[in-house]
């Protein structure tokens, strides 16, 4: 399932988030990436070890956290620290499936993962989000503040940015449900759940439903 998560980051935790990473340090994003993904992987990332990093982090990660649709859709037992990722003219991350397991103190299984975008579209030239699907490729390139959910078991790539610089964090998430075509079938549970509770809270099919979508995450969940 590719999931568009609209405003996430208001406008103004954005012109934070601008300004702090003006400040950052940035290294060479091979750093992070595994063996095979490092070959095609061309890009900086704020240093994790930063005070902006740990700043930053606590504001996406806050957010995302506080998402309803993330939460609905994702089923988080545990997400990864953001990454925070800039892009510059000739910079790309060819293509390439993301680590199963990640994680060094504590190891997490990687479901979905998430990309929040940091800078408006029209600042930078390329650097779509290309994710390969049975249904062809889809090119993600949102507004300032959105993001995108996909499996982390997909192909994808970032074209190359041809001008400007993209900017970019980037997490994972362990679910509470392995199976992506079962945590697709909850979320749009979900929705009709969350209607149904506001337009009729009292009615008969109400509950049913609300029991279904407990007891389905109940007999599911890996936890």
């Amino acid at each position: 399932m590719l999931l568009q998560l609209e405003k996430v980051i208001d406008t103004a935790q954005l012109d934070v988030i601008g300004q702090a990473l003006k400040q950052a340090l940035f290294v060479d994003g091979k750093l992070s990436a595994g063996a095979r993904a490092r070959r095609v992987k061309n890009n900086r990332e704020i240093d994790k070890h930063s005070q902006e990093a740990a700043y930053l982090q606590k504001i996406i990660m806050g957010n995302l956290q506080a998402h309803n649709a993330f939460r609905s859709a994702a089923l988080p037992h545990r997400v990864a620290t953001p990454l925070l990722a800039r892009y510059e003219p000739g910079m790309t991350y060819g293509e390439h499936i993301d680590d199963p397991i990640m994680g060094e103190s504590l190891r997490f299984r990687c479901d979905v993962a998430c990309t929040v975008f940091l800078n408006e579209p029209d600042l930078y030239d390329g650097g779509e989000l290309v994710i390969r699907t049975s249904f062809g490729e889809h090119a993600v390139k949102l507004a300032a503040g959105d993001a995108i959910l996909y499996p982390a078991s997909s192909l994808h790539h970032v074209a190359p940015v041809t001008r400007g610089e993209r900017l970019v964090a980037v997490t994972w998430v362990h679910s509470m449900i392995r199976e992506a075509h079962k945590r697709e079938l909850l979320y749009e549970l979900s929705l009709a759940r969350e209607q149904l509770m506001a337009s009729s809270p009292e009615a008969l099919e109400t509950t049913q439903v609300d029991h279904a979508y407990v007891n389905l995450v109940r007999m599911w969940a890996d936890v």
